[in-house]
């Protein structure tokens, strides 16, 4: 070695840092871009759909690049991490920001439950959900009617029940009808409540199920659902149930072109439902058109899969 020179591949020196630095570079880049056009890449065996599913915790890579950076000692890292810091909190930080909505005391509360078929105690389950003062109560996967009926009766006098979905009201139902979504057998229905002050048309709903490559069927009885939604011209109409899908999947635009999204407008955070132990996305929804909402969140009961879904609406 020449006297006063210095051997980088010996010490390690600058030179291998900047290398390094670059990786972080290049996968903060390609995260930001991931983060930005998750819709455009193709989905293919539903695999687009399971990205767009998961989008919002993408977000967990910056952290994680940014304590890449950190170790690396690279300056040049570190700022190209705030590129997909950036796009994440443009797309995803407004949820976390105090709602817009929200004025005034709510006239209607709903809640919506999927109750896990199978579920040992259903009674314990739709008991906190009474608990959290709902007037209309949407459940779906009801296999155990009897239980669920006694638990609620008294203080919801008033049902509809198509298959394994229902509704429970604390004011008159009338005009249930079940609404075909193409699975083959009827899953969700539609009636007609007497809420104070007018009729408000209400859809209990649990389309089919999504698994990673096998998304087909959810896809053909959301397009139904959005369907016949967009043919019903009620003034006032809410939509509760487990739709297996996320708002921020590509699927989702149909009915997001129909009806606003209760958590979105009026909630905190993104309101993720399952699993219940450990959720990490949102399957579960309150939409609703014709209605000013002044509250949203979750409720973690016991007992399900699922965590509930609640929401408040000013006429």
């Amino acid at each position: 070695m020449t006297e006063g020179v210095i051997d980088e591949r010996a010490t390690g020196g600058p030179s291998g840092r900047d290398r390094r630095g670059w990786v972080v570079c290049l996968l903060a880049v390609l995260l930001a871009a991931l983060l930005a056009g998750h819709r455009a890449v193709p989905n293919v065996h539903g695999f687009g759909s399971l990205l767009d599913s998961a989008s919002p915790l993408l977000g967990l890579g910056v952290p994680l690049l940014a304590l890449a950076a950190l170790l690396r000692r690279s300056r040049r890292a570190l700022v190209a991490v705030l590129l997909p810091a950036v796009v994440w909190a443009a797309l995803y930080g407004g949820a976390w920001l105090p709602p817009a909505a929200g004025a005034g005391p709510a006239a209607i509360r709903v809640a919506s439950q999927n109750l896990r078929s199978g579920n040992p105690d259903p009674a314990a389950t739709v008991d906190a959900l009474a608990g959290s003062d709902a007037d209309l109560i949407a459940l779906q996967e009801v296999d155990d009617d009897d239980r669920v009926d006694a638990a609620l009766r008294q203080r919801y006098p008033h049902r509809a029940a198509v298959s394994t979905v229902a509704l429970w009201s604390r004011w008159p139902i009338r005009d249930t009808t079940g609404v075909d979504t193409g699975l083959g057998w009827t899953r969700a229905l539609r009636a007609v409540v007497a809420v104070p002050g007018g009729d408000l048309v209400v859809y209990v709903v649990h389309l089919g199920s999504a698994r990673a490559g096998h998304t087909a069927t959810r896809d053909e009885t959301l397009a139904a659902l959005a369907s016949t939604v967009r043919g019903d011209d009620a003034a006032r109409l809410i939509v509760l149930g487990d739709l297996n899908t996320a708002t921020t999947d590509r699927v989702f635009v149909p009915l997001t072109r129909l009806l606003r999204d209760a958590q979105a407008d009026a909630g905190q955070g993104f309101g993720f439902t399952w699993p219940a132990e450990l959720p990490v996305t949102r399957p579960d929804h309150v939409l609703y058109r014709g209605l000013t909402p002044t509250a949203a969140g979750v409720l973690h009961t016991p007992d399900s899969d699922h965590r509930a879904v609640t929401a408040g609406f000013r006429w």
